[in-house]
C-alpha cells in the first residue's frame, strides 16, 4: 500500500524557518513571458513587507528573452525604489560544459546571479549524467550565486553530487516556490529531496518565488514548509533578509555592495 500524496507542502510541519524577507527570482516583462513591469513588482514586494527584490530576467538564450544590452542598462534602476532594495540580475541559462549564455562584461556588473537549465536555450545534455556534469561545472562559474530550481524532473540529477558541491563552492541551492504549484509539474519530490541534503549537510539555501507576475512576488509558502519539513536551520537560508543576503553576496565576490545597503 502506497502512501496518500500531500496535498501541500504546506500541511506538513509547523514553521520553523520563516519566510525570507528578500525575494532572490523575478521575472519582468523583459523575460518575455513574464506581465509586471519593476516598478510593480517592487509596490508588491513593498506591499508584502519584503526589504528587497531580484530582478533575475532570463538571459538571452531563452526564446524570447532580453538583448544582451538590456542587462547592460539595468545600472539605470536605482538601488532603492520605495525603500525596497532592488536587486539587479540574471536567471542565465546553463550551456554545455557550464557556460552560460550571458557575457562577462554583463554578469560583472550585476548585483545577484542565478543559473537554471532551460528547454530551448542551446542545452544538449542528454541524460542525467550530463545534466549533473553541467550543474557541478557551472558552480564552478566565478559568478554565479545561486542555482536555480535544480529539482526540476525535466533535468534529473545526482542530488547527493550536487549538494555536495554547493557546499565546496559556497553556492546556494534554490527551493523555488512555483516548482510546488505552476512550474516544473512533479517537481515536489525533488525539492524536498534536495532539502533534505541541505539540511543534513549544510548547504546554502536560497527561497525563490520565481513569480511571473506581480501578485506572485515573495510567495514563499510551500517553499518554506519543505525546508521546516526537512530540518533546514534559519541561517542556512540566504535571503533570509536582505543584511544576510549581501552579505552572501560579498562573500560570493560582489562586495561593492555594501555602498548600497
Amino acid at each position: 500500500m502506497t502512501d496518500k500524496p500531500v496535498a501541500s507542502v504546506s500541511m506538513l510541519v509547523p514553521e520553523q524557518c520563516c519566510a525570507p524577507m528578500v525575494d532572490t527570482h523575478v521575472h519582468s516583462v523583459a523575460s518575455g513571458h513574464a506581465f509586471s513591469t519593476v516598478e510593480e513588482i517592487v509596490a508588491a514586494a513593498r506591499k508584502r513587507g519584503l526589504e528587497g527584490v531580484a530582478i533575475t530576467d532570463h538571459g538571452p538564450a531563452l526564446p524570447g528573452g532580453p538583448h544582451l544590452y538590456h542587462f547592460m542598462a539595468l545600472r539605470f534602476i536605482p538601488p532603492f525604489i520605495d525603500g525596497v532594495r532592488v536587486l539587479r540580475g540574471v536567471e542565465a541559462n546553463i550551456l554545455d560544459d557550464g557556460k552560460l549564455d550571458l557575457e562577462e562584461k554583463a554578469l560583472l556588473q550585476l548585483d545577484i546571479v542565478l543559473a537554471g537549465l532551460h528547454d530551448g536555450c542551446g542545452y544538449r545534455g542528454a541524460n542525467a549524467s550530463e545534466h549533473t556534469r553541467a550543474m557541478l561545472q557551472v558552480m564552478e562559474h566565478p559568478e554565479v550565486d545561486i542555482v536555480s530550481h535544480p529539482g526540476n524532473p525535466a533535468y534529473p540529477i545526482d542530488y547527493a553530487a550536487i549538494v555536495e558541491q554547493a557546499i565546496r563552492t559556497g553556492t546556494a541551492l534554490e527551493i523555488n516556490s512555483s516548482s510546488f504549484t505552476t512550474s516544473r509539474k512533479n517537481s515536489t519530490p525533488n525539492c524536498l529531496e534536495i532539502a533534505r541534503l541541505c539540511a543534513e549537510k549544510g548547504a546554502l539555501i536560497a527561497v525563490g518565488s520565481d513569480a511571473h507576475i506581480s501578485s506572485g512576488v515573495g510567495e514563499f509558502t510551500d517553499a518554506v514548509a519543505a525546508l521546516n519539513h526537512a530540518g533546514v536551520r534559519p541561517e542556512q537560508v540566504v535571503n533570509r533578509n536582505l543584511k544576510a543576503l549581501v552579505a552572501f553576496l560579498q562573500r560570493m565576490g560582489r562586495r561593492d555592495l555594501h555602498a548600497q545597503t
